[in-house]
């Protein structure tokens, strides 16, 4: 063969071995995945996709929690893992490991979308607001060209399926049937207040100390007010104590966030007792502190 023509070849050769290493390099650096969070064990998420594929995310301290906002998504609102919940749509960037683990460099999701969310947590319904813009957007989805609109049919048939999975997957989460309670302390408030009493330090010490002996471990806090006054303001509330009770656990109980689902403002959505005297209200007024573990993982 002539010595040109090899040269030739194995030029080519090389060439398209250098573009491929180029181009699954670049594919390895904007690796990604998108989906709705469909539950969390330790530092680990489940992240069902939209082709009904169940990816295992992994949280390290390393990994950046964001609120994107704005038509393009350019203002950026870093939030804690906490935020996290069951039920949120979010897109992942990372990379796998070698336990076949998506390692999270950062996860991104809408503001809306957290809102929608913790509301199925905390059992609230959808505003008009919301319920008007869906309705704006079934009305534009019915514009659609014929063939467009078999493909949206298909799509819209795959998001009501997961959407569906999720509401019954937060059901469950909601209920605790998939977990099991291995600890619980609740926290009580004087009326109006935030500030958790300091004889509650201990109690949530203890807590975090067992919860870290625990395989796959998840903290849950939710927080909750007395059904008086303003909607808004106990929502408020309600946030402001599950975050202060969150602040004990995390500086000084040294339990990773990685480890820590925390809807926060659970409002008035669960009343322990009547509010029709001061000592019912002073019930209703609390944060419930639970070390959850998956059964799956406990073999139960």
């Amino acid at each position: 063969m002539n010595r040109s023509l090899v040269g030739s070849i194995k030029f080519g050769l090389g060439l398209i071995l250098a573009v491929l290493a180029l181009s699954s390099l670049a594919a390895a650096q904007s690796n990604q995945i998108q989906g709705l969070i469909t539950g969390r064990s330790g530092a680990t998420m489940t992240v069902k996709t939209q082709d009904s594929e169940n990816i295992t995310v992994l949280l390290t301290t390393d990994t950046q929690v964001q609120e994107v906002e704005g038509a393009f998504k350019m203002r950026k609102k870093e939030l804690g893992m906490t935020a996290l919940i069951p039920g949120l749509p979010v897109q992942v960037k990372g990379s796998m490991n070698d336990k076949h683990q998506f390692v999270a460099d950062s996860v991104r999701f809408k503001g809306s979308d957290l809102k929608a969310a913790q509301d199925i947590q905390a059992g609230l319904a959808p505003t008009q607001q919301q319920v008007e813009a869906n309705q704006a957007q079934i009305a534009a989805t019915e514009k659609q060209t014929a063939a467009q609109q078999q493909e949206i049919a298909a799509n819209q048939a795959k998001i009501a399926a997961n959407k569906a999975e999720i509401a019954a997957a937060n059901k469950r989460f909601g209920e605790l049937g998939e977990y099991n309670i291995l600890g619980e302390v609740t926290v009580y408030f004087a009326n109006g207040k935030v500030t958790v009493d300091p004889k509650y330090t201990p109690q949530l010490l203890e807590l975090a100390t067992k919860a870290k002996t625990i395989t796959a471990y998840i903290i849950q806090v939710q927080g909750y007010a007395s059904a008086v006054g303003s909607a808004a303001l106990n929502q408020k509330l309600s946030l402001e104590r599950a975050d202060n009770v969150l602040a004990i656990l995390e500086q000084d109980g040294q339990v990773p966030l990685t480890n820590i689902l925390a809807p926060g403002a659970m409002g008035t959505s669960d009343q322990v007792a009547p509010n029709a005297t001061t000592e019912g209200q002073a019930e209703n007024r609390r944060v419930v502190v639970r070390i959850l573990q998956n059964k799956g993982i406990a073999g139960t």
